[in-house]
């Protein structure tokens, strides 16, 4: 059996403004790692990383589910997706409204033959599967609306090698924020969230940059054509970097090697390998 190994990661941004702001993300981070980390040695890794970004989702400090930024009219749109790296299969949901985990939308849409669907089709999808529609707005999200503030976020996510050797990642955001209604994000996409059978990718930060980058492609499709996982980082983001361009991105091997970078000041991530676990900031 291989070593079951989980990265997952909270978004990229700025600086923290507030100093209390770092040991309260490394706590969490380390909670739901944890969590998630027993759910992968007990299950797989596509429940794995489905239910490590439901717990991010769930909590109100990350810009995704119940914690995600409004757009310009005051509404919260969601997006998520995932991908099974064993069958190369994908499904995301992209402007998702009143649904608190769109991750467990795309989670059900991976087995349909439409596995993408956005706005309306998606919400009356997720009835379907007997999700209770709520307002998924915080009062936190609403005051900073209201001042025209952004959360500084952008994007969490999860990539995992379980031990039967199958590679899983999936990605989930409430968007840039303050955004026109019908914009958008990369995280309903391929070029956010990516796996095959040697790699797994999870991105985030400036959608649209993203999206022109192909970033999770791009990276996975370097390891597929025989570059190692961190090399393949390295030089995509070098790329990015020369570009000026602010994103980042977290991923997994098949061979249990773990990789992460970025362009932005902070990246929020952490990842565990049996008793190894790391976590930042």
């Amino acid at each position: 059996m291989i070593q079951p190994v989980l990265i997952i990661q909270g978004g990229a941004g700025r600086k923290f403004t507030d100093r209390r702001r770092p040991a309260l993300l490394h706590k969490k981070i380390s909670h739901i790692l944890k969590l998630a980390y027993k759910k992968l040695t007990e299950t797989n890794a596509l429940k794995a990383v489905t239910y490590a970004v439901r717990l991010l989702e769930d909590d109100p400090e990350f810009n995704a589910g119940t914690g995600s930024q409004l757009q310009a009219d005051g509404h919260a749109r969601l997006s998520a997706s995932l991908m099974d790296g064993k069958s190369e299969r994908f499904a995301g949901v992209i402007n998702l409204e009143r649904i608190k985990n769109p991750i467990f939308v795309a989670r059900a849409l991976l087995s349909e033959t439409d596995r993408v669907l956005a706005g309306e089709g998606a919400f009356r999808f997720a009835k379907k599967l007997g999700l209770k529609p709520q307002d998924t707005r915080t009062s936190g999200a609403i005051r900073r609306w209201k001042k025209w503030q952004s959360a500084g976020f952008d994007t969490v996510g999860a990539c995992a090698l379980d031990r039967y050797g199958h590679l899983a990642s999936a990605t989930s955001s409430g968007g840039r924020g303050f955004e026109q209604r019908g914009r958008v994000s990369d995280s309903g996409m391929p070029v956010a969230n990516y796996a095959h059978e040697k790699c797994a990718v999870s991105a985030t930060g400036i959608g649209e940059e993203i999206i022109e980058e192909g970033l999770a492609i791009k990276i996975a499709t370097r390891v597929l054509d025989g570059m190692k996982l961190g090399q393949a980082f390295r030089q995509t983001f070098s790329e990015i970097g020369a570009k000026g361009k602010q994103m980042g991105a977290v991923g997994l091997d098949s061979k249990g090697n773990v990789a992460y970078a970025s362009t932005t000041e902070v990246l929020i991530f952490g990842w565990q390998k049996g008793k190894r676990i790391f976590v930042s900031p």
